[in-house]
């Protein structure tokens, strides 16, 4: 069991002859009291400052913990959403790609049809020119031949006969 300031102070020592000075023996023990004391002091200061170190260094121990455990969680988070974003990348290519096909096809199928629509044209269009070509050469034909100026003369004739009758119709309106 350690010795108290208490202890030491009420300690009496057996007298023998020539012994120590007992003042001097006293003052001794009062200046090892007072050390003792400030000894005990110092020790019950840094016990309580060491409770209150390993307090805080608790404390920070628990907040790194939790701060791994969110920076390791965190982490996680993080791969999942960039694994998550690659497939639906993915995903979308695949989507993407596959529209370009099918608009590719579908104008290919367009284009094909078009080119099919574009002959049928040239061929009707040939067949047209052929036709008013036959029609053409028809009719040159026929102002080339001589019965055309047998028709300006029966034009004309008409026309006389025209020009007759109307003068017969105002000679009768003036007879009349």
């Amino acid at each position: 069991m350690p010795l108290t300031p208490l202890d030491i102070h009420n300690k009496e020592f057996s007298r023998r002859l020539r012994g120590y000075d007992e003042d001097e023996v006293n003052e001794f023990l009062d200046q090892v009291i007072k050390d003792y004391e400030g000894v005990i002091r110092e020790n019950k200061e840094l016990s309580n400052q060491l409770l209150s170190v390993q307090e805080k260094l608790d404390h920070f121990a628990t907040i790194e913990e939790t701060l791994s455990k969110t920076i390791i969680i965190a982490q996680e988070a993080a791969d999942d959403v960039k694994s998550n974003a690659k497939k639906e990348a993915q995903l979308i290519v695949k989507e993407a790609e596959k529209n370009a096909d099918r608009i590719v096809n579908e104008a290919l199928g367009k284009s094909r049809k078009i080119a099919l629509e574009v002959e049928e044209l040239k061929k009707q269009a040939s067949i047209y020119r052929a036709r008013f070509r036959t029609l053409v050469e028809a009719q040159l034909e026929l102002l080339t031949q001589d019965g055309w100026e047998a028709l300006e003369s029966r034009e004309q004739a008409l026309e006389s006969r025209e020009q007759e009758v109307r003068d017969r119709e105002r000679e009768m309106k003036e007879i009349y």
